[in-house]
């Protein structure tokens, strides 16, 4: 092998290593674990109160306060991914901060909502004693566009940010689910809410989760 022939070899090499390293780092902020997790949740929520209303069963507890429980795993992963990590990669506290509002928003959209509901419940019922039929008004078929509004922007500015189409195009996706369920009702409303969380988290952590191993793999293989 000639020196020149070396040469190019050994740049080679350490171009794979410096391009696997940045594909562990870009393809996923915490991998592609809690995306995962956060997309099944609301998935698995969405449908099971989907279920309730078509079959008209009521469970004992509010479907949704999982996602109050997965908070705990979700702590778990990012911590234990924070360990793992030697050397933080620039932007990491940008999209930390960015998902945990994200959570701050989303818990108090939920109070909010509900103190509206609490509110509108007493003037539904006195026009039920005067007319004989509650009003045409339902305000919890539009909760659905609330959240979805809110669903899409953190990912799709994840998106652009880690230069992850699945996740960017997982972001418009619940933009436009968010405007359908302003004219649909309640049932395909919570279809289009799983079908949002599959787009925008589920399917984009498990590429991320599957370039991530796959970049981990490449770099043990490189540095045995």
């Amino acid at each position: 092998m000639s020196i020149n022939e070396k040469q190019l070899s050994e740049k080679e090499s350490l171009d794979l290593i410096a391009s696997m390293i940045n594909k562990a780092k870009d393809a996923c902020h915490d991998t592609g674990v809690t995306a995962m997790m956060w997309g099944t949740v609301i998935a698995i929520c969405s449908l099971v109160k989907l279920s309730e209303i078509h079959f008209g069963y009521r469970l004992p507890f509010d479907i949704y306060l999982l996602t109050f429980i997965a908070v705990i795993p979700h702590i778990y992963f990012t911590i234990r991914e924070k360990k793992k990590r030697k050397v933080k990669a620039y932007g990491d506290s940008f999209f930390d901060y960015l998902w945990i509002g994200f959570g701050i928003c989303v818990f108090l959209l939920v109070f909010a909502t509900s103190a509206t509901m609490d509110a509108y419940k007493p003037v539904a019922e006195e026009y039920n004693k005067l007319s004989g039929s509650y009003p045409v008004f339902k305000f919890y078929e539009f909760q659905s566009a609330l959240f979805l509004m809110l669903y899409g922007l953190p990912t799709f500015i994840t998106g652009v940010g880690m230069k992850f189409k699945p996740m960017l195009f997982g972001g418009i996706i619940c933009w436009v689910c968010c405007i359908i369920t302003i004219y649909t009702p309640i049932k395909i409303d919570l279809l289009l809410v799983a079908l949002s969380a599959i787009a925008a988290w589920l399917i984009p952590g498990i590429i991320m989760e599957k370039d991530y191993q796959k970049a981990k793999k490449g770099l043990l293989e490189a540095n045995v």
